[in-house]
């Protein structure tokens, strides 16, 4: 017989007993996994107030951004990124050692019509964003786009560039990497062949968006790792950001620092150098192949030794290369 403990109008089995109190302490508190929360003083202001946001969950001393949002709901998120903000008239703030904040938001139209949230965002780490409904007196209210029947993607990590520069993007090659990302399909239906629209951005310039489809399928509940090529102009250099889009709705950014292609300068330094003094040389050769020769440069007749004075008078050669010289005679 099992081994069973009575307790007043209770009578169960250990193990049915140990299995339900297992249950219970896990339900409190304790056992609790929060998720960040993000809470509005109103529902409603005009341009020129201000609502107060709070927040809990979060990260412990995580640096996070406040932003009025335009065509964005809480469920859906902002469809338009970071594009569709206020973010000249953001806010930032850290969190405490237990994961909550408070912190003040002036109520400004944002660039694109409501419906509108307070968009809360982390900064650094770990991503985790969450939104709170608001309402802009005032500012015009269009429907959001229609969102795609089926499957819906999300983003479930950290996104990275993978690849390096080379000897040629050195040289000015145009510099390229490979987004990786992992996406989840949170809808009720397979995402077959799902076409992702990359990004890429200068500076504070708008992102250029270039589709690219990605081969498989992703059943509901599903991940999957997408790779997609990311290839700048030749020469590009600078701070430029790597967007993914799908459905209208920005699924990530990352950053891409791209260093100057020194060597196009060092050729650029050497050819300085190296052509105007080839020119210098071959223009000295010039010169020196048409100039007129002096007369004085010309061949001369040799010179004639000038005889002694004493063979000059005589007429008697100086010397007899012969024989020997003829000898006197006493008579």
């Amino acid at each position: 017989m099992p081994l069973a403990v009575r307790v007043p109008y209770l009578h169960l089995p250990l193990p049915v007993l140990l299995a339900l109190l297992l249950v219970l302490g896990g339900s409190g508190p304790a056992g609790a996994v929060d998720r960040p929360v993000v809470e509005l003083s109103k529902t409603q202001a005009g341009t020129g107030g201000s609502v107060i946001v709070r927040g809990s969950g979060w990260r412990p001393r995580a640096l996070l951004t406040l932003l009025v949002c335009g065509q964005a709901e809480p469920k859906r998120g902002v469809t338009g990124g970071t594009n569709s903000c206020a973010n000249a008239d953001g806010r930032a703030v850290t969190t405490g050692a237990d994961g909550r904040f408070r912190r003040e938001l002036p109520v400004v139209e944002p660039p694109v019509p409501c419906p509108c949230v307070v968009h809360v965002a982390t900064v650094t780490g770990a991503e985790a964003e969450a939104d709170a409904a608001l309402r802009v007196a005032g500012h015009a209210v269009e429907p959001l786009p229609a969102e795609a029947a089926g499957g819906r993607l999300s983003l479930l990590a950290d996104t990275r560039l993978r690849g390096s520069g080379g000897p040629l993007t050195w040289f000015g090659s145009p510099p390229a990497r490979t987004l990786v990302v992992t996406v989840g399909n949170v809808g009720t239906s397979p995402v077959r062949n799902p076409v992702f629209q990359v990004g890429t951005a200068h500076g504070v310039y708008a992102p250029e968006w270039q589709d690219q489809r990605w081969r498989g399928t992703i059943r509901p509940g599903g991940k999957a790792r997408i790779e997609l090529p990311v290839e700048l102009g030749a020469g590009a250099h600078g701070d430029y950001t790597v967007s993914l889009k799908y459905g209208g709705k920005v699924l990530a950014e990352h950053p891409w620092g791209v260093g100057r292609p020194w060597g196009v300068t060092l050729f650029w330094g050497l050819v300085l150098l190296v052509v105007p003094a080839a020119l210098f040389r071959a223009g000295l050769a010039v010169i020196d192949h048409l100039r007129p020769r002096r007369p004085g440069h010309a061949a001369r007749p040799a010179r004639r030794l000038p005889l002694p004075p004493a063979r000059r008078a005589s007429g008697t050669p100086w010397f007899a290369p012969d024989g020997d010289p003829p000898r006197s005679t006493g008579t």
